[in-house]
C-alpha cells in the first residue's frame, strides 16, 4: 500500500471515529430546565420540569396554548394579550424545547400529553379550550383522550389529520438519519436553521432571531424524536376518528399557504367529514402559522370558538 493510500485511509479512519463519538455524545444529551422567557416560570411535576407562562383573570375560562415542533411558548406572543383581557391563558413548552426540561426519552404524543395533564393539575386548570398547532394539534388530542376533564374544547392550529399529508422533503429528511444527522446538528449555523424554518410560514416570511434560539435550545434526541413518535401516533388512528370519539367540539385552522401540510383545504374537509360540528377556517395570507402570521385573527377566532 502506497503512502497516499496510507494516509487516506487513516484519515478516513479518524473521521469515522469523530463521527462515532459525536454520535455517542450527540444522542445522550440531556438538559435541565431554564426560564427563557419574560413571566415564566417552572414547575416541578412527576414528569419532569416545565417552563409555562400564565396570564389574565385567574376566574376568566381557561384557555391553554400548546406549540407546534421546534417551537416554544412565544409562537403565541402575537395572540396572547388579545386572549389574556378576559380569559386565565396558559401556555406551555413541551418536553424538550423552550425552557422545559430535556431528558433523553418521553417524547410520545401521549407522554407529551400527560405531562401537559400534570402542568394543568397543579394549576387546577380544567375544563379548558385547548389550542395545539402542529404537533401540540396532536398533544391536544392525546390530552382530550387521556383527561377529559381538563378539557373542554379542542382547537388545532394546522396539524393534518393522519399521516398522509406529505413530508418536509429529502434535504429536511437527511438530519433525522442515523450518524449523519448527529452530525449535521452539531454543526449547524443559524442560517441554515432559519432557511429550514422558512417552511413553517407563508413564502416571504422574514423568521424571527427568537425563532432560530427556540431550535438551538432543542437537543438533537428532542429533536429526532418528536416528529417520529408524532407520526406513529397519527398512524394508529387519524386525529378525527380520536377527537370524534372524545365527544369535544373542534375548531381547525389551516393556513392557505401551507409549504408543510400538503393540500389544507383536503385536511380541512376530512375534520369536517370526520367530526360532527366541527367548524373550520381557512386563513388566507398565512402558511403553517397562522397564530405567528395572522395572531389577530387567530385570536379572534380562538376567542369566539371558546364562548
Amino acid at each position: 500500500m502506497g503512502r497516499g493510500w496510507k494516509i487516506t485511509l487513516g484519515v478516513v479512519v479518524v473521521v469515522i471515529s469523530l463521527l462515532a463519538i459525536n454520535t455517542l455524545l450527540v444522542d445522550g444529551d440531556t438538559d435541565s430546565a431554564e426560564l427563557t422567557v419574560p413571566g415564566g416560570r417552572i414547575l416541578d411535576l412527576p414528569g419532569g420540569e416545565v417552563q409555562l407562562v400564565e396570564a389574565g383573570p385567574r376566574e376568566g375560562s381557561p384557555i391553554v396554548l400548546i406549540h407546534c415542533f421546534s417551537c416554544a411558548i412565544d409562537y403565541w406572543d402575537g395572540m396572547r394579550p388579545a386572549l389574556e383581557r378576559q380569559h386565565r391563558v396558559v401556555a406551555i413548552d413541551l418536553r424538550g424545547h423552550g425552557g422545559s426540561e430535556k431528558p433523553g426519552s418521553g417524547y410520545a404524543v401521549p407522554e407529551q400529553a400527560n405531562l401537559v395533564a400534570e402542568a394543568l393539575e397543579e394549576l387546577d386548570v380544567s375544563e379548558a379550550t385547548v389550542v395545539g398547532h402542529s404537533l401540540g394539534g396532536a398533544v391536544t388530542v392525546a390530552l382530550a383522550e387521556s383527561a377529559p376533564q381538563l378539557v373542554e374544547r379542542i382547537a388545532i392550529v394546522d396539524m393534518p389529520p393522519d399521516d398522509t399529508y406529505g413530508d418536509l422533503g429529502f434535504l429536511a429528511s437527511l438530519a433525522f438519519q442515523p450518524v449523519l444527522g448527529e452530525a449535521l446538528w452539531t454543526i449547524k449555523p443559524d442560517f441554515s436553521v432559519r432557511q429550514g424554518l422558512e417552511v413553517a410560514f407563508a413564502p416571504g416570511f422574514e423568521v424571527p432571531d427568537a425563532f432560530v434560539d427556540d431550535v438551538n435550545r432543542l437537543t438533537y434526541t428532542a429533536y429526532d424524536e418528536s416528529p417520529a413518535k408524532t407520526d406513529d401516533f397519527l398512524a394508529e388512528e387519524p386525529l378525527e376518528q380520536r377527537i370524534r370519539a372524545t365527544g369535544k367540539p373542534l375548531m381547525v385552522l389551516m393556513g392557505a399557504e401551507e409549504q408543510v401540510v400538503d393540500d389544507p383545504r383536503r385536511a380541512l374537509d376530512q375534520y369536517a367529514d370526520g367530526v360532527p360540528g366541527a367548524e373550520t377556517h381557512l386563513i388566507a395570507g398565512a402558511g403553517h402559522s397562522p397564530n405567528v402570521e395572522k395572531p389577530a385573527l387567530t385570536a379572534s377566532l380562538v376567542l369566539k370558538f371558546a364562548k
